[in-house]
Parts: C-alpha cells; sequence; structure tokens
C-alpha cells in the first residue's frame, strides 16, 4: 500500500494523528500538495461518502473522518501557493429563517469540502435578503439551503425567488424536503443526503 493510499485509510478510519503524520512525511518527501490532497485526503473522504449513501456508516463516523481529514488540510494547505488551489467551485450554505438546525448542513459542508469545493457557511435562521448579500459577496456557483421544520421549508421559496436575478444553481435538503417540493418551489436540485449533494454539486456545474 503506498503512503498516501495509508493516508486515506486514516481518514477512513477516523485517525486525525495519523493523517497528520503521514501528510509530513509526505511532505518531506516532496509529494506535491495537491497530490496530497487528491490522492490522500478526498480519496478517503470520497468512500466515507459512498459508505454513508449505503447506510454503512452514521453521522459520528463521517463526522470524525472529517476531523482527520481537516487534521492533514491542516499541513499542506499553506505549502499550496495561490495558483494551486484548485476549488472545484464555491458553495454557499445555510438553514433558512426561523430554522436553528445545523447537524444536516454541517455534514453536506464537511462533505463538499472533502470533495474539493470551497464551501461559505451562512450559518442558521439566514434570511432570504442574508443570503442574497452572501451571494453578491461570495460569488459562488451553488447555493445550498437546509431546512428541518415543515415551517421553515416556505423561506426556501422565498429565497430562491430572491435569488433568481443572480447566476447561481440552488440545492435544498433536510428531513421534509421532497423532490416534488424542490420542483414546486423551483429548485435546480434536490439532496436527501450529503453524498448526494456532493454529486449534485458535480453534475450542477458539469
Amino acid at each position: 500500500m503506498s503512503t498516501l493510499q495509508e493516508m486515506a485509510e486514516a481518514v477512513i478510519c477516523g485517525n486525525a494523528k495519523k493523517v497528520k503524520e503521514i501528510a509530513e512525511k509526505v511532505l518531506s518527501e516532496g509529494i506535491a500538495p495537491q497530490t496530497i490532497i487528491n490522492d490522500g485526503l478526498i480519496a478517503g473522504m470520497n468512500v466515507v461518502g459512498v459508505k454513508f449513501k449505503n447506510n454503512e456508516v452514521y453521522v459520528p463516523e463521517v463526522l470524525i473522518a472529517a476531523r482527520a481529514m481537516h487534521a492533514g488540510m491542516d499541513v499542506v494547505k499553506p505549502l499550496l501557493s495561490a495558483s494551486e488551489v484548485q476549488d472545484k467551485g464555491i458553495v454557499l450554505i445555510g438553514t433558512v429563517k426561523g430554522d436553528l438546525h445545523d447537524i444536516g448542513k454541517n455534514l453536506v459542508r464537511m462533505m463538499l469540502e472533502g470533495a474539493g469545493y470551497k464551501v461559505i457557511d451562512v450559518g442558521v435562521d439566514v434570511s432570504p435578503e442574508k443570503f442574497v448579500q452572501a451571494v453578491e459577496e461570495h460569488k459562488p456557483q451553488i447555493v445550498g439551503l437546509s431546512a428541518l421544520l415543515t415551517t421553515t421549508m416556505v423561506n426556501m421559496k422565498s429565497t430562491i425567488e430572491l435569488l433568481e436575478s443572480h447566476p447561481v444553481k440552488v440545492m435544498i435538503g433536510g428531513a421534509p424536503v421532497t423532490q416534488k417540493f424542490a420542483d414546486e418551489i423551483g429548485a435546480d436540485a434536490y439532496a436527501p443526503d450529503a453524498a448526494t449533494a456532493v454529486e449534485l454539486a458535480d453534475k450542477l456545474l458539469a
């Protein structure tokens, strides 16, 4: 097994200490930071994403794997030159107005980061106006809206209406949200889980 495969395995197991040690080791051996990110850290998170989708691992394992990935990122990121930072795209993500739930949103954020996206997290209880403001500031290609309460789902609709004049794709998700609802309010995509959110982001930007 190559050292980067070992790193991917350590990410999958959630061994942050080992990921950090391997990151320092391979950097000292002269392996390019971008290669370490793609073939070690992201490769590991991709496996976790698939396992999560197939119900082979659950939220706690994903969070632990993401923490391990970030331990490696912290070592490697400072050494990336500006020209090397190849984010796949920018995703702005938040929980809509009136809703304070963030576990699902945080999971999606970690999976997107693990897949190579730059994620701007605007938090919870975010008004439509605040989403628009953040879009104008950060210029994302995709906006992710999360809701866990049926009473706050209506705020997805008002946010999408306000974003209509902006060149962004809108992806929605959350326990009560359905594909039918996404179609009704004009969302570009509906993600039933965090792993699907990554696949949809890739498709929306393809």
